[in-house]
């Protein structure tokens, strides 16, 4: 039950996308007149402000899509500029509140759903020729439709889902050998700038690893707090040992910083507390499903 505009709003302004809240049921009018004034352009972004693994997550190209998908939304969303960077990674960044530097826990990098053409055959064969790309056939249809009937030119590549998201079709890779002093820094310096920030992962998307070491050309996609996952543990080429192991190690973490800031006065959750956040999670969950 997280708003992500309330999280977008505690990172400074240079590290993410223009970003608008709209509420539900907002007109058509109102929307336009809030992107003309963001300077938020074709195609944009479209997620709902208290999100569930990337569902209702949508790249929209025209007015008529973005009016599609106001009129569809029986929840606020946020409408935000497409990041022009290709490659996505998952950042985990841990720091104790009585320290001054933090680091990085793992990284996890993504590779879309994209498929290759071969002059022959539809997106839909290629699609259908991949066992993970297959388990999204049925949303991509529904998304496409007729354009899955499509032959694309030998060599010609078109991602199906531009978010590097699990639940999505995305491959998720244990990138964690790209942590380095220099990217550790850049991380301290993004995130000591984020009040009360000392756990969870950042997803960036970025040009090259080098310019995102010197905190260059990357812009932040989201931020998650104590709900993330070190989703490095998803790389197909490790065991379920080794993501048992990675979970109790950021798990205990996150116990840790809890202590300190409940030292501090932060109040524990209580139970009661915690038991109507759920059912709340849970009607949003339902609604974002079958949006």
């Amino acid at each position: 039950m997280e708003s992500k505009k309330a999280i977008y709003n505690l990172i400074p302004q240079q590290y993410y996308p223009k970003t608008e809240l709209i509420t539900e049921r907002t007109s058509l009018a109102a929307i336009q007149n809030i992107i003309e004034k963001s300077g938020i352009q074709f195609p944009l972004i479209a997620k709902p402000d208290i999100g569930l693994r990337g569902s209702g997550v949508k790249k929209i190209n025209s007015i008529a899509e973005l009016n599609q998908y106001a009129q569809k939304a029986n929840f606020d969303f946020l409408l935000q500029d497409l990041i022009p960077y290709e490659n996505e990674v998952g950042i985990f960044y841990v720091r104790y509140p009585n320290e001054n530097k933090g680091k990085i826990t793992g990284i996890v990098s993504k590779e879309f759903l994209i498929v290759t053409g071969d002059g022959i055959s539809t997106i839909e064969t290629l699609i259908r020729a991949n066992p993970r790309f297959e388990l999204q056939l049925a949303s991509l249809q529904k998304e496409y439709g007729t354009q899955l009937s499509e032959v694309l030119k030998t060599g010609e590549k078109r991602n199906l889902v531009p978010y590097g998201n699990h639940a999505r079709g995305a491959k998720f890779i244990d990138g964690s050998h790209w942590i380095s002093p220099k990217l550790e820094a850049t991380m301290d310096v993004i995130c000591s700038q984020i009040p009360d920030f000392f756990f969870g992962r950042l997803d960036v998307m970025y040009a090259t690893m080098g310019e995102l070491e010197a905190g260059k050309n990357f812009a932040i996609v989201e931020l998650n707090g104590a709900a993330s996952e070190p989703t490095h543990i998803y790389d197909p080429a490790h065991s379920v040992f080794f993501a048992w192991k990675e979970l109790a190690r950021h798990i205990t973490y996150m116990y840790e910083i809890s202590v300190l800031n409940n030292k501090k006065g932060v109040p524990f959750l209580t139970h009661k507390e915690g038991m109507k956040e759920y059912r709340l999670h849970l009607e949003q969950s339902n609604k974002i499903i079958n949006f």
